[in-house]
């Protein structure tokens, strides 16, 4: 009995050195060892992901692809899928496992090599937040110690979400989360039992046992996983047998982004990393949720997108992109027809752009080819689709329309197609740029942006960056100017050649007409609408160059932009789109300078606001359009109380048509003590007398079956869009570098501009095709014919199914019958008059009389021209 007694006090003596070893390895390596109590507030590495202000997803920037996700979001099955290939008994250990242990103690022993598959998920979790993956006794025991400190810190569900966040799973996705929609594209509760049980498989070798990269091992991987899962009881046989005999659908997934708007995305990716750092940026987790409406965004990428072809082909074909072979003897290419796979290959090498995409011509018809796309399809392109590719000669000159295929397209070039929307036709990558920007008009928040025609093809953010000549753009401010000091809607202005010239720039300047016409003295709305030359020299004469400058740099522009000289009244001064569609804002908004803004809201992580817009409103809280209640009828102006009563029920209707991401109108936050005001820099009345002159540019007037009607520059806006709550501008600058439309109801204001990032370049002309589209545009480009189009196309379709706002003149705004050919008052009422608008005071106070005008305007004598 005496050895069972020495074993005995052997054994106990063992114990207690190995107790008194590991306490005395704890104290040794305590002050090692991290806190775990970190692991409950820890920041897990989420990308950047920037939204729609209706909460889609724009982009994402990070290198780590993680969605995460709490534990009552984790199927039951994947749980068991984890829990049956990484640690069996988790639910039932306190952190180690001693089975596991001996198990791994066996293997050391028999084989002397060192394993890991002792380590159950809180050892994982412990070395993969606090540890090294290195194969050392000393990391090992840290890692034990670690992991009963944190199962006495955590919860199991914690622990076990934490591993399920945390773990690398292969291209870049961290988590179960960001893997089920990189392998699946799919939200965890949609995967399927063999997808869940692929991802189950990955945390040990998330590159070997990878589902894209090894298929094949991937599945082994996979089916052994099932196996623990039937072995454990957690599947039946059925479902064993369906899953190990499921085939492996994994494919690479990128970021699910519902709206492509890179231009937006580029803008808050750059203040993200200005505001938090390039690192905090990409990992933190922040949302950015932009003021962008993707409705409206699509919407405004599609009509630039159609302009910008339009104005591309109507200039003409500039031929395929190579010819891969030829079936010409004497051509310098291959004469051999090149194989069906050989052909795909080279396509496939050429990325596609803006649905614009290479194709190989196979074969020729009379009115017809057949060309071969990189999916190896074949593609019928039929005469409507390659008609319009005359020769591009120059930006002004095009050859004669083609009569047959053979005339654009030969067998074996390889060129551009795209599919219109009604069918396929020839294309080209357009050389021309284009870029567009809307506003709300009560806050400044931007509704679209659109900085070109491709992201892929340039990054340059021409809504930001560009800055472009603002040509006839400029002159509503000119005019606004004018009827703050002294002008009306009625006033002469001598449309007369300029005898004048203005010398500041070293040379006699004398500006023109385009076209270089003249009808003598012409009332300022007409002046306005027609976008008159002269007649806007002679109205910025009369307010003085230093006035003019003055107000040009309260509407926004930088007076570094602005020239000390009478070309500025042209448009002469080189600008923004965002700065054009801001000074134009000031007429939408009823006179109020407002910061345009991209960002509403920032988020952490965890849906807790860190940052919010407080944007400044188009409003003065201390003015009121209540009517006291004492006042009588008699003593209420009836333009106030229409007024009063029109901005009651715009508000009312405004709220109820909000963007469901809005929580409230932004003008009924007018008056709250947190809220910022916009400055005034017109007059409520200049704004509306502008807006109706602008109405104009769009619907002229006069009365056409009396011989007295006329049209504003940008007609073609009114027989598209059909409604009067419409306003807008043209601009063209000298030789057609620069072409803008800018306009707006009282929603939305917008603006867009056409040309070329050569500013030398000019955009031509082109002549007229007998056999042309309906509508066709033909003769010099300008801004109602280049820019003109997308800003019609957008907001036509921006405004459809939207109510016509009714014209409500504010406070202090009469009416008052006129004669057409003087401005003064009159007593008729046939069709040489009409009513004007005027603000009160300033209305005419004669009355013209039966005497013919003079017909002489072209005054000879500088000194004798009253209205230069």
């Amino acid at each position: 009995m005496k050895w069972i007694k020495r074993i005995l006090i052997a054994i106990f003596s063992l114990t207690l050195l190995g107790v008194g070893t590991i306490v005395a390895a704890y104290y040794y390596l305590l002050p090692e060892l991290p806190d775990v109590n970190t692991l409950k507030t820890v920041k897990l590495q989420t990308p950047l992901r920037i939204y729609s202000s209706d909460g889609l997803l724009i982009s994402q920037f990070g290198e780590k692809r993680r969605i995460p996700i709490e534990y009552q979001e984790v199927p039951e099955q994947l749980i068991n899928a984890v829990l049956d290939t990484e640690d069996a008994r988790f639910f039932e250990h306190k952190g180690i496992d001693p089975i596991g242990i001996v198990r791994a103690a066996v293997i050391l022993v028999t084989t002397g090599k060192k394993s890991q598959g002792a380590s159950t998920i809180t050892q994982q979790v412990a070395r993969g937040f606090f540890l090294s993956r290195e194969k050392t006794y000393i990391r090992k025991t840290k890692e034990i110690f670690l992991a009963l400190k944190i199962e006495k810190a955590l919860s199991k569900e914690e622990i076990l979400t934490l591993y399920l966040n945390r773990s690398f799973l292969g291209n870049r996705a961290y988590g179960v989360g960001a893997a089920a929609q990189v392998y699946y594209g799919k939200e965890l509760e949609q995967l399927s039992l063999p997808e869940m049980a692929m991802i189950a498989g990955l945390p040990q070798a998330p590159s070997a046992a990878n589902p894209i990269r090894n298929p094949e091992r991937a599945k082994t991987r996979r089916n052994w996983v099932l196996s623990r899962m039937l072995e454990k009881r957690n599947i039946t046989e059925a479902q064993y047998q369906e899953a190990i005999n499921a085939p492996i659908t994994a494919k690479y997934h990128g970021a699910e982004i519902d709206l492509y708007a890179p231009y937006i995305s580029e803008m808050a990716r750059e203040y993200m990393v200005n505001q938090y750092g390039e690192e905090d940026a990409y990992t933190n987790g922040y949302n950015v949720y932009t003021t962008i409406s993707s409705d409206l965004q699509l919407k405004a990428q599609s009509a630039l997108r159609d302009n910008v072809f339009s104005y591309d082909q109507r200039h003409g074909y500039r031929g395929p992109i190579s010819e891969l072979w030829s079936v010409e003897p004497d051509s310098a290419v291959n004469t051999e027809p090149m194989a069906t796979s050989e052909i795909i290959s080279n396509l496939k090498s050429t990325s596609p752009m803006q649905g614009i995409m290479p194709a190989a011509v196979i074969a020729i018809e009379e009115q017809q080819a057949t060309v071969l796309n990189a999916k190896g399809e074949e593609i019928l392109l039929e005469w409507n689709g390659l008609k319009w590719a005359r020769k591009f000669i120059t930006d002004r000159r095009q050859g004669t329309p083609p009569k047959k295929s053979a005339d654009i397209l030969a067998v074996g070039q390889k060129v551009w197609i795209r599919n219109n929307g009604e069918y396929w036709q020839l294309s080209q990558i357009p050389q021309v740029s284009s870029a567009t920007v809307s506003l709300e008009p009560s806050d400044g928040a931007i509704k679209t942006l659109v900085g070109g025609f491709s992201f892929t093809q340039s990054q340059y953010n021409r809504v930001t960056q560009a800055k472009r000549q603002l040509g006839s753009n400029i002159k509503p401010f000119i005019y606004s100017a004018a009827l703050e000091k002294d002008y009306n809607l009625a006033t002469l202005i001598n449309n007369a050649p300029i005898n004048k010239p203005d010398t500041r720039q070293g040379t006699a300047w004398r500006p023109k007409n385009s076209p270089d016409i003249y009808g003598g003295p012409t009332r300022l709305r007409v002046g306005l609408a027609q976008s008159v030359n002269v007649m806007s020299v002679r109205a910025m004469r009369h307010i003085g160059l230093d006035n003019t400058i003055a107000k040009l740099v309260e509407f926004g522009f930088d007076p570094k932009d602005l020239p000390r000289n009478e070309s500025v009244a042209l448009g002469s001064p080189s600008v923004t789109p965002l700065q054009v569609v801001t000074a134009f804002n000031v007429f939408t908004n009823g006179g109020y300078l407002v910061e345009p803004y991209f960002i509403k809201q920032v988020t952490d992580s965890f849906d807790n606001v860190i940052e919010e817009a407080n944007p400044m409103l188009a409003c003065t809280p201390e003015e009121s359009t209540e009517v006291t209640s004492g006042a009588t009828t008699e003593e209420i102006d009836p333009f106030a109380a229409m007024a009063a009563e029109f901005a009651r029920s715009q508000q009312a209707e405004d709220v109820a048509n909000l963007d469901m991401a809005n929580t409230e109108n932004a003008l009924a936050k007018c008056g709250d003590e947190n809220s910022r005001y916009a400055p005034r820099i017109i007059t409520e009345q200049t704004a509306f007398l502008i807006t109706e002159a602008l109405k104009s540019v769009i619907w002229g007037g006069g009365d056409w079956s009396k011989g007295t009607g006329w049209n504003g520059t940008a007609w073609r806006a009114s027989r598209l869009i059909k409604r009067r709550d419409i306003a807008g501008k043209t601009g063209t600058t000298n030789e057609s570098r620069d072409t803008w439309f800018s306009g707006f109801n009282p929603t939305l204001t917008s603006t867009f501009w056409v040309g070329f990032d050569d500013h030398s370049r000019r955009l031509g002309r082109t002549s007229w095709v007998a056999d042309g589209p309906e509508n066709q545009i033909s003769g010099a480009e300008a801004g109602a014919k280049t820019a003109g189009p997308g800003w019609n196309d957008f907001m036509n379709q921006a405004l459809k199914g939207t109510e016509e706002k009714t014209t409500i003149p504010p406070k202090g705004i009469i009416s008052a019958r006129i004669d057409l050919a003087t401005g003064l008052l009159t007593r008729k009422t046939d069709h040489t008059t009409s009513f004007e608008y005027f603000v009160e005071g300033t209305e005419p106070k004669e009355y013209a009389t039966e005497e013919e005008i003079d017909d002489d305007i072209f005054i000879e004598n500088p000194t004798d021209d009253l209205f230069q």
